[in-house]
């Protein structure tokens, strides 16, 4: 198994827990895993991409046009990141504006929710449920429910399954 992901989104989306949650997921099926974090202006609101690459890679970074998927919590950030994507590569972007790439609209959910942190979660489970991932839903609920501190493990876990089945 080789799959090469970004995470692209704002400081305070949820990329960087996004990021730990799917190397927590290859670690659970014994896979080689590496990520990289590259934070912007992340603490006023700036761009943040993460890579999480799953397999026997030598570094961390991924070159352009080498990402299998890409995951963005801000539909803007597909023109700044797009290109990590390999032309075949899945864009899974939360906007509720149908375009070349899979879509859902986390945040509106997410808001539906009472939790709209928690648009990350939902995006996750979408690409999840789409099959998108180099793991599947079951496995990232599992990481969910052992890596989320006990008073936002229910919130989570709905969310993340709000997302899975929305891509049913």
């Amino acid at each position: 198994m080789k799959q090469q992901l970004i995470i692209s989104g704002l400081g305070g989306q949820g990329a960087l827990t996004l990021t730990r949650l799917l190397a927590e997921a290859a670690l659970a099926l014994n896979l080689p895993v590496l990520t990289s974090e590259t934070h912007g202006m992340a603490q006023r609101g700036g761009t943040v991409i993460s890579m999480v690459k799953v397999g026997p890679y030598r570094g961390p970074l991924i070159p352009a046009g080498g990402a299998d998927a890409g995951l963005f919590l801000q539909p803007q950030n597909l023109a700044v990141h797009r290109y990590y994507l390999k032309p075949v590569g899945q864009a899974f972007v939360d906007t509720d504006t149908p375009g070349d790439y899979l879509h859902v609209d986390a945040r509106s959910l997410a808001r539906q929710l009472g939790a709209p942190v928690a648009a990350n979660l939902i995006l996750l489970g979408y690409a999840a449920g789409q099959g998108g991932l180099f793991c599947d839903a079951g496995l990232l609920a599992s990481v969910i429910k052992a890596k989320t501190p006990a008073r936002f493990k229910e919130l989570n876990l709905k969310a993340f399954g709000l997302g899975v089945a929305r891509a049913e």
